[in-house]
């Protein structure tokens, strides 16, 4: 059974993770903002900080993989592992800053889709790389089945053709995880996903976007031309299994939407902080022994948001505590990404509202254009709806589109 209150193991964690938030990210968070693809090199250090926590099996604040060996599907008992302790680091990263996190070295979403679906020696092989995830392209957004790329086999090498936008950490990060099709005539089952290393003949960064928000991270738009990757590149199993469909790729998103919805609550936590200091200063108080119709209507707002905030946390850690406990978490996952992306939306534009912080005197500005790609990318608010009806409803994707 699922215990709601935070691991005392994981005290040391996110009491470092906090500190390196409020000492470093949030004194350089505006910085960055201005200096859009500007490398932030404060980070350099702490990333090694979360290289060592990952290596030991504590998990940091960055990527993780959802991995259940056969020793751990026959352990007894919960355990707190760390899928959860990532995703408290992250909660606590990014109530600092979140486009500082997405820009820390060798803990892109693509080492969360190393990490899951990599076998022993890939695994091994790819250790200490920086890996960006690219999935969407020109043609298409959250259908991820609707991969165009193509990925041909020959000889000793797979050919890749196509080209993918909006890929965070594109042009810093060393290799990049692609997803491309071997046949499309096969549909979904024909997906597979690639380690692309930078500097491979064919595999050219075409140009980085100017963003609303997470402007310290970098989002580039790829190309492949007759690019040759090593066959043993190609994670997981190269054999198409109708029958499976494209479970093997679709896993990575087990971890990462859980990795997603940490992020937007921390940013809606930081919001909220701040929210409540300001009110206080302005004299409301907000009183939990009080109900909210009879309290200012500012408090009572406040009250709402909270309200929000915690379903949303509490989603989070129940989907990373079932990938921690052997325990499938594809629903949970989608419901924990849905409703906190919302969430995080709602409540930074109305932080910023109820403030009246609509400048750059305040980072609460910074915030609400930040929260909106946590609704959108990982799968938009209504891709996630659509995973989560189809789950309950127990209809299949070309039963309800």
């Amino acid at each position: 059974m699922i215990n709601l209150e935070v691991p005392k193991k994981a005290g040391a964690l996110i009491n470092q993770a906090y500190q390196a938030a409020a000492e470093v990210f949030r004194p350089i968070s505006r910085k960055y903002d201005r200096a859009e693809h500007t490398y932030p090199s404060e980070l350099d250090m702490f990333a090694a900080l979360l290289d060592g926590l990952n290596s030991s099996g504590e998990g940091g604040a960055g990527a993780a993989g959802v991995r259940r060996s056969a020793s751990e599907k026959e352990e007894k008992g919960n355990r707190n592992g760390a899928n959860l302790n990532v995703v408290l680091g992250t909660i606590e990263m990014c109530w600092g800053d979140v486009g500082l996190l997405l820009s820390m070295p060798r803990q892109g979403l693509g080492n969360a889709a190393i990490s899951s679906v990599a076998t022993d020696e890939q695994l091994e092989r790819f250790s200490g790389m920086w890996a960006a995830m690219a999935i969407t392209e020109p043609s298409f957004g959250s259908d991820s089945a609707a991969v165009s790329t193509t990925a041909r086999l020959d000889g000793d090498h797979y050919v890749l053709n196509g080209e993918k936008i909006f890929v965070t950490s594109g042009e810093r990060a060393d290799a990049v995880v692609v997803w491309a099709t071997l046949d499309k005539s096969k549909g979904r089952a024909a997906i597979k996903s690639f380690v692309v290393e930078k500097g491979t003949p064919g595999f050219e960064v075409v140009r980085t976007e100017h963003k609303l928000g997470i402007r310290a991270s970098d989002t580039a738009v790829l190309r492949f031309e007759n690019c040759r990757v090593p066959r043993e590149n190609l994670l997981g199993s190269p054999e198409i299994d109708t029958k499976k469909g494209f479970a093997g790729v679709m896993q990575t998103f087990d971890n990462t939407r859980p990795l997603v919805a940490a992020m937007a609550i921390g940013v809606a936590r930081a919001a909220l902080e701040e929210t409540r200091a300001i009110l206080t200063s302005a004299g409301i108080t907000i009183d939990y022994d009080r109900p909210a119709n009879s309290q200012h209507a500012a408090a009572a707002e406040f009250l709402r948001l909270e309200a929000d905030y915690e379903s949303a946390y509490l989603l989070t850690l129940e989907s990373a505590w079932m990938a921690d406990n052997r325990k499938p978490n594809s629903l949970q996952a989608s419901m924990a990404k849905a409703k906190a992306g919302r969430s995080v939306v709602e409540i930074a534009l109305k932080c910023v509202e109820l403030t009246g912080a609509y400048s750059e005197e305040s980072l609460l500005e910074k915030w609400a254009r930040d929260a909106k790609i946590l609704d959108i990318f990982e799968g938009t608010q209504q891709i996630q709806q659509l995973i989560v009806a189809r789950r309950v409803l127990g209809k299949t994707s070309a039963e309800l589109k």
